[in-house]
This record gives C-alpha cells, structure tokens and sequence, in this order.
C-alpha cells in the first residue's frame, strides 16, 4: 500500500503533456502555451502622448506660468510628419498620437488654460513627462510571454498587439468516463428496489471539465467480464481513462483484472488514504487509467487529490497541487494513525486567520457534507485524533475561493 504522497508523485511521474496545437487567440482563453511567444516589433512603435494636451519644449518652461504659441494639432490616428514644436511655441495633442520633433514633454490640458492660439501653462513642467517611449513597454525581439503561462484577457490583450490571431497551446485531453456496477441505471430513469443512479459519471465529468479537459462518458459495464472487456477497451482509445466502483476485492470487481488483460501494466493498487483507500492507477502505454472507488465521496475526493493534478500536468499547467495553508480546528476530529484522512470542512477567516469546522457528517454515504465542503484537511498518517484549537493543512475545495486568499 502506497502512501498518499508517494502515490502522487508515481501519478505526476507517468503523466506528461498531452501535445500542442494552435488555437485562435479567444479560444486559448484558459489554455497554457506551449511555446515562448517574442515581440514582432517594438511596442509603442514609437514615441506619443500619455495625455491630451500640449507638446511643449521643456526649456520653454522655466518660468510658471508661460504663455506659448499654438502652431499645431495632432488626433490620434495622425502622423506628425512635417510638423515640429519650434521655440516658444507648442502643438496640441491627443492621447496616443506620436509626439512631433522637438517636443520633449507633453502638458496636461487640465494644467493649462486650454487655449487654442496661445496655451498659458500653470504647472512646472519636467523632461519627458507624460511620453511614452518607443519600446518602453516590449523591445522588438523581447519575449513577453513565456511557455506555461495560462492565458488571461492580460495576455490575450498583449498578444492581439502583437497581431498574435494564432498561438500554440497545449492540447486538451479527451477523458473516457466508466462507471461499473449491475445496480446502476442512468440518469431520468427512477431507480427500483436496489439500483441507484450513475452519479458518478455526472460529477466525474463536471470535474473534469472544471479542469480544463474533455469529458467523455462511456456509459456502465455491468458486472461481467465480456462487458468489462468491451467498456474498457472502448475508454482505452481516450487520453485518460477514469472508472468508479469494481476496484476493490469482491468477486464482482473485475476493473483490475480485466485492465491486465487488455494490456494496462498496473502501478498501484491501494494507498494509505481515507476514505479512497482501493484506489488504483495503471498506465495503457501513454494512457494513464485511474481506478477510483465506487462510494461518490470516495470517488470525488480521490479525484481531487489524484486525478486533478495529473489532468492538470497534461494541460500543461506548471502548478498542479492545490497549496496548503494552516486552519485552527473548533472541534476535535477523532482519527487513527496509519492513514492520511481526508476532512470536509467549512472555513471562516477571523482577522486574517483561517478557522475550520466539520461540514457534517464524515462517513462516506453522506453527500450533503461535499456539497457543503469549503476545503478538504489533510491530516498526516502518523497523526492521531486533533483537538480544537489545533493547527491542521488544509486546502480549498473546488472553486469555492481565489487560491490568493491563503495567507
């Protein structure tokens, strides 16, 4: 039996990138690039206006106020060919229009009595105020975004500047979803006497697709070896395979077996967690299969401290554990050493320090205490039971918070 660290890191060690393609800008929103991007040319291409007003000599301006001759007009969109700012005189202009010869800063027009044949200027000026510099922001040949960054409407911003309709970003996994089990029935149909619903493949899909990746649900294989073998080996053509239930050591969990068969060489089976302890991960050649509990809380909990990371690290993504951070419990946790215990908590920040409690009832059955789970603790296996007021890791669950909010 693996401990929980120990199995994250054969996960992370089997999982790589799932390729590169090139996107159009908007559709990379969210996606990682895959390649250093450089600055075609300089940006601004050239010297302008940080502020509508005036472009003046600095030298004119020794003594406040003065009053300077209007010779010129340059909007936006113009181009100040043929025009310069002679001595003693200035030339209005808009924010972002090139700044014509001479000129070495540029008035406010709110420090000025906004005249249009002479400007009276009221505020001391100062050598290249309000320019903005040829190259000042990205010189030609600069790379401004590097591979790994995920892309934001920052980036997208700066990339369309570069006339960046195109960028290369990692691939999105396509994720087979399988769940096993004679009792299951799918999803508006009511179940009878001992069937329940496939849940499992509707929150394992949801989670995936939170990630960034491309869920794909395969549908149930029933508890035996002909429908296994034929489930399976459909999931096994996607770039992840993840199935729920049939993993443990019933005669009925035939997941393992059947993997074998099909050729997947099993890394592990079992780690040292709980609740998710028969959880198993095998590799069919580049193809990671994550076997996880059939118990939904099991199930979603092992793909948030498995799975995740790894669909994570095959988006590209460079930062893949959720961080922990310390949160004073307010009741005690009853725990026996051994094993990692995962705990769904509520949170609440007190003056700049976390505070956790219960979210409810801990077995495994109760899927109210996931809903209402802010953030998952992670007790050590060596420790015992915690008492209030002890300091414990936690991380944030889902999307409840800015990870940034972590102290």
């Amino acid at each position: 039996m693996l401990s929980y660290d120990q199995a994250r890191k054969v996960i992370l060690e089997n999982c790589s990138p799932a390729g590169v393609e090139q996107v159009s800008l908007l559709d990379a929103v969210g996606r990682v690039l895959a390649k250093d991007v450089a600055a075609p040319w300089d940006m601004p291409l050239w010297d302008n206006s940080a502020m509508d007003g005036y472009a003046v000599r600095s030298d004119d301006c020794g003594q406040i106020p003065c009053t300077l001759k209007v010779t010129g007009y340059i909007p936006a969109g113009a181009v100040a060919d043929g025009i310069s700012v002679e001595p003693g005189c200035a030339v209005r202009i808009m924010t972002g229009a090139p700044t014509p010869a001479g000129c070495d800063a540029v008035v406010p027009v709110e420090e000025t009595d906004d005249g249009q044949e002479t400007v009276t200027l009221g505020q001391p000026v100062k050598k290249g105020q309000h320019i903005r510099v040829r190259g000042e922001d990205v010189g030609a040949g600069v790379v401004f975004v590097r591979a790994g960054t995920i892309v934001r409407p920052p980036e997208v911003n700066i990339l369309a500047n570069f006339g960046k309709a195109l960028v290369s970003v990692y691939r999105r996994p396509v994720v087979a979803i399988l769940s096993t089990g004679d009792e299951l029935v799918e999803l508006g149909r009511t179940p009878g006497a001992g069937e329940i619903v496939n849940s499992n493949a509707l929150s394992l899909a949801a989670a995936v697709r939170e990630t960034g990746c491309i869920p794909r649900i395969i549908g149930i294989a029933r508890d035996n070896v002909e429908s296994h073998r034929e489930k399976l080996r459909e999931g096994l053509k996607a770039d992840v395979l993840i199935t729920s239930a049939g993993v443990s050591a019933g005669d009925r969990d035939l997941v393992r077996d059947v993997l074998c068969e099909l050729g997947a060489e099993q890394r592990f089976w079992k780690v040292a967690i709980k609740p998710g302890g028969p959880t198993a991960f095998a590799m069919y050649g580049t193809t990671p299969v994550f076997s996880l509990p059939g118990n939904p809380v099991s199930t979603m909990i092992t793909f948030e401290e498995f799975v995740r990371p790894a669909l994570l690290k095959m988006l590209g993504q460079q930062r893949v554990l959720r961080p922990l951070f310390k949160a004073v419990l307010r009741e005690p946790v009853k725990k026996m050493p051994g094993k990692v215990q995962i705990v769904r908590l509520r949170l609440e920040n007190v003056e700049g320090r976390w505070f956790a409690s219960s979210a409810g009832n801990q077995q495994t059955a109760i899927l109210k205490t996931m809903v209402d789970a802010q953030a998952l603790a992670v007790l050590p296996a060596e420790s015992s039971s915690c008492s209030a007021g002890d300091e414990v890791d936690v991380h944030f669950y889902g999307n409840y918070c800015d990870l940034t909010e972590a102290p």
